[in-house]
């Protein structure tokens, strides 16, 4: 099956899943688990890091699989804080090569995050998706992966 089709089939199962849950965390375990498990090996972690609406600029990690995650990260630190900074989509080929990256597992060499906004435009978290390998993400899991967040968070 091909990557786009692995996500064409994804979000249908995502959409009948939640189909009538309102429950935001229950919305994004959801989707952590079935995305983690339909891309398997390249999925090395897989969750979401939600803002924090008691500090300022700062993510908190949310509903993951994978191993332990960073606790807290800054706006504008990293990947996950560079997309929560500037609201767009970062895919980095090589991790370790990202100016101000932060390890939280040395394992993970290259990600992708994706900016969720809420139904007003507000920025909630930032999907995180981290791999072994290096280049796993391209232009296909930019585009299926803003468009399920979009999806299942904004609509």
């Amino acid at each position: 099956m091909s990557k786009q089709e692995q996500y064409e089939l994804v979000a249908e199962q995502l959409r009948a899943v939640l189909e009538g849950e309102t429950n935001v965390t229950a919305r994004m375990a959801t989707v952590s688990c079935l995305l983690s498990e339909a891309f398997g090996e390249t999925y090395f972690w897989t969750g979401f890091y939600v803002v924090d609406p008691e500090k300022d600029n700062e993510l908190v990690v949310g509903p993951y699989q994978g191993t332990l995650g960073c606790l807290r990260i800054p706006f504008g630190k990293g990947v996950c804080g560079a997309a929560a900074a500037t609201g767009e989509t970062q895919v980095v080929e090589d991790v370790h090569a990202f100016p101000g990256h932060i390890a939280c597992d040395s394992r993970s060499n290259s990600e992708i995050v994706v900016p969720v906004r809420d139904k007003t435009g507000k920025l909630i978290a930032v999907l995180d998706v981290d791999s072994t390998k290096y280049g796993s993400f391209d232009e296909v899991d930019k585009q299926h992966l803003e468009s399920l967040m979009a999806d299942l968070f904004a609509a």
